[in-house]
């Protein structure tokens, strides 16, 4: 797939999401305040932070598909690596605004303050919230696996995280409806117990990304796998170094291979393009490559 159709996959794909959001922010607003649910407006404020990072996602990505000018010799693939950290940090801190907010109050109802009884609204909000977030979690990832975008990755399992969080509302909000006063505390409890997913859904994110920016190697299978493509070009005798990364959505790759020292210039430089030529076929078009020639 070509820069281009990866990004207009990328958009498309964001723009359906953000779409959905936005109606689910009013929808779930509307029912947690009507439908008196606390489990539900914090439904609603996820949702909200779904929107952000989508907004994030569809800003970073256009930068990111900028070819490599004078300040940026490797592109700006980067870009993208950043949107995922923003919407992983967006994500904690959802995560830990809906904890603090349930915790809290569970404190005030068992110290006696009472709450009230959620409205049906509520309650069919969340289950709406369930269908359309997961239905947006498997269409999203999908597509970032087919375009390997770690920042669709990032924002696929914030739906799946706001999926989570629609779970824990109708439990709570059901369980708040139908078993009268003493368990409305279900409905905060609820809310507090899926944060805690939600966190560490977040924690994943926020590692993965922080890692690329680090400039973290690639996985040891992988890099044995490149070793592999390379030992098994016809002229190469062995593997000197192997460096690797991540450059946003593309992979980076420099080896230092040994050759035949006595062997022509002209022969030792076709070998590296096949090098690189397979290496680009099994990573794909937009990989870096960069083959440092040595006597054997």
């Amino acid at each position: 797939m070509s820069d281009p159709q990866r990004t207009r996959t990328i958009y498309r794909v964001t723009i359906v999401g953000s779409i959905v959001n936005l109606l689910l922010v009013i929808f779930k607003f509307a029912a947690g305040i009507l439908g008196r649910s606390s489990a539900m407006v914090a439904d609603a404020v996820h949702s909200l932070s779904d929107l952000f990072s989508d907004i994030i996602v569809l800003w970073f990505v256009r930068l990111s598909s900028r070819p490599g000018d004078v300040d940026h010799d490797y592109g700006h693939g980067k870009y993208e690596t950043l949107a995922s950290l923003i919407v992983g940090l967006t994500l904690l801190g959802a995560g830990a605004g809906i904890l603090i907010d349930g915790v809290a109050r569970c404190i005030d109802f068992f110290h006696g303050v009472p709450l009230d009884r959620p409205g049906w609204i509520a309650l069919v909000a969340a289950l709406i919230s369930i269908v359309s977030k997961e239905g947006l979690f498997r269409y999203t990832r999908s597509a970032a696996r087919r375009v390997d975008s770690p920042a669709l990755i990032a924002n696929a399992w914030h739906h799946r995280s706001d999926a989570l969080t629609s779970v824990a509302a109708v439990a709570g909000i059901g369980g708040a409806i139908l078993l009268g006063p003493k368990w409305r505390v279900l409905d905060p409890l609820a809310a507090a117990v899926v944060s805690i997913f939600i966190i560490v859904a977040a924690l994943k994110i926020i590692k993965s990304n922080t890692d690329q920016l680090l400039e973290k190697a690639l996985p040891a299978e992988i890099k044995q796998d490149i070793t592999q493509i390379i030992l098994q070009t016809p002229g190469v005798s062995g593997i000197h170094r192997l460096y690797t990364r991540r450059l946003g959505p593309t992979t980076a790759i420099e080896a230092h291979v040994r050759m035949d020292g006595d062997m022509p210039l002209r022969r030792a430089h076709t070998i590296a393009s096949h090098i690189e030529q397979r290496l680009r076929s099994a990573y794909g078009p937009a990989t870096h490559v960069l083959i440092h020639m040595e006597p054997a």
